[in-house]
């Protein structure tokens, strides 16, 4: 049993899938550096100075000023300005995503090469006969 576990986990798609996750995390936390650190605040300042990370809505009788006051007395919030950031990400993520599989689609799709002909044109009638042909079979002339 532990040979045949061996055997699968050291086959080429394990390894492989194994990479692009670690690669993918790493990514991943690419991105929400970007989304948070670069692209949000001057969204922010464009909106009037707005941080969407602290955006959130109170759903408990008390007044909390900010998130982490909420969050701190353990108070139920929505939290719509984390769910804009991920959003904002995955459409960041899903469109560089999609770049790199168009760019690889047309890296590897390359032309055909043209299959070699397999029939001839008779030179008296101009009908398309096999190549191998000896006498044409639409006018029965004597091919060379």
């Amino acid at each position: 049993m532990l040979k045949e576990f061996k055997e699968f986990a050291m086959r080429g798609n394990v390894v492989d899938l194994a990479v692009g996750v670690i690669i993918g995390a790493a990514f991943g936390k690419i991105v929400a550096s970007l989304v948070d650190d670069v692209i949000m605040p001057p969204i922010g300042r464009l909106l009037g100075h707005v941080d969407f990370s602290s955006l959130f809505i109170n759903l408990s009788d008390k007044s909390y000023e900010s998130l982490a006051a909420a969050k701190a007395a353990g108070a139920p919030t929505l939290n719509y300005g984390l769910f804009l950031n991920t959003v904002i990400n995955f459409l960041i993520v899903a469109f560089v995503v999609f770049i790199v599989v168009q760019q690889m689609n047309r890296l590897i799709k390359k032309e055909a090469p043209a299959a070699p002909p397999t029939t001839k044109d008779c030179p008296q009638c101009a009908m398309a006969i096999p190549l191998a042909a000896k006498r044409c079979g639409h006018c029965t002339a004597q091919l060379a």
